[in-house]
């Protein structure tokens, strides 16, 4: 389904009765909707609430930037170093305006707020920017952008950031795998053939580097949140996996800490993905703060 929100059109799914209590998905850099897995979203509509999970812009079904151009991520790295505020196509704040265009769309007054990586970032600042519209908030597996903390592995940069230039849908599985498998929950292996599959769908589904690089451009220029954070009112749960190769741990403290009364959930074994065997602990934090 397409909503019209924030002058684009973002693709949406709605699961549950509109009646219900509204959580609100967003999902990370470059990822599509389908990421967000079907045993949670079954899981908090049987406690009784009504999950929307969407595309952001640039990635998926929703409205591509074309006109944008591709960013130059290096460039851009390095006027951050230098204090200088790198010019982009949209700000993560634009985004977490397209979260609460898209609430608009549906007549939802408030939701919960629950993100996932860039997701967790565009969350915080829905969060922060929108209090009359946020009844809590899940931060998962995100960050501060706080440039002190621990970087991500080398091997997990890699498979983020050095993405294949071709078409080619065996080459593009192959390197989703390696992905998966650098990125994902060490203690939570999934099968190779279960994720090739998977991967396949999400490629066949969409794919756009461009989308991904402008999404990247927004985290950059969007910088240190810490001090927007300390205005968050809402009941806040900041959930992250112990074993993170891709946003350490101490990403997922630091937001902990900088959100007055939030409260840090810590998965062992848990990387940068959502096993579906941990599941009922997601749930479980959700509905920590949804029905506090």
């Amino acid at each position: 389904m397409k909503a019209r929100a924030n002058g684009i059109e973002l693709e949406y799914e709605s699961f549950g009765d509109p009646a219900d209590p509204t959580i609100l998905l967003i999902m990370g850099l470059g990822a599509q909707l389908t990421l967000w897995p079907l045993p949670l979203i079954e899981a908090l509509v049987a406690r009784g609430f009504r999950v929307v999970r969407y595309d952001n812009r640039d990635v998926g079904l929703s409205t591509k930037l074309d006109r944008a151009g591709r960013p130059r991520l290096g460039l851009m790295m390095m006027q951050r170093l230098l204090r200088m505020q790198p010019r982009v196509a949209y700000t993560l704040g634009d985004m977490a305006a397209d979260a609460i265009g898209l609430l608009d769309y549906l007549k939802v007054r408030q939701a919960h707020i629950v993100g996932a990586s860039m997701g967790g970032m565009i969350a915080q600042l829905v969060a922060a920017t929108y209090p009359d519209r946020t009844l809590s908030l899940t931060s998962i597996m995100s960050t501060t952008g706080n440039p002190a903390l621990p970087r991500a592995t080398r091997e997990a940069m890699d498979v983020l950031i050095n993405r294949l230039k071709t078409t080619d849908i065996d080459a593009l599985v192959a390197h989703g795998i390696r992905a998966a498998q650098v990125t994902g929950s060490p203690a939570y292996p999934v099968a190779p053939d279960l994720l090739a599959t998977r991967i396949r769908e999400t490629i066949e589904r969409s794919t756009y580097p461009d989308g991904f690089a402008r999404q990247m451009a927004a985290i950059i220029a969007d910088g240190d949140r810490r001090r927007r954070l300390q205005a968050i009112k809402a009941p806040t749960v900041v959930i992250h996996g112990a074993a993170d190769p891709l946003v350490p741990v101490e990403g997922g403290r630091d937001t902990a800490s900088s959100i007055p009364g939030a409260r840090l959930v810590e998965l062992p074994g848990m990387g940068h993905n959502l096993p579906v065997e941990l599941v009922p602990q997601i749930v479980a934090a959700i509905e920590s703060v949804a029905r506090p």
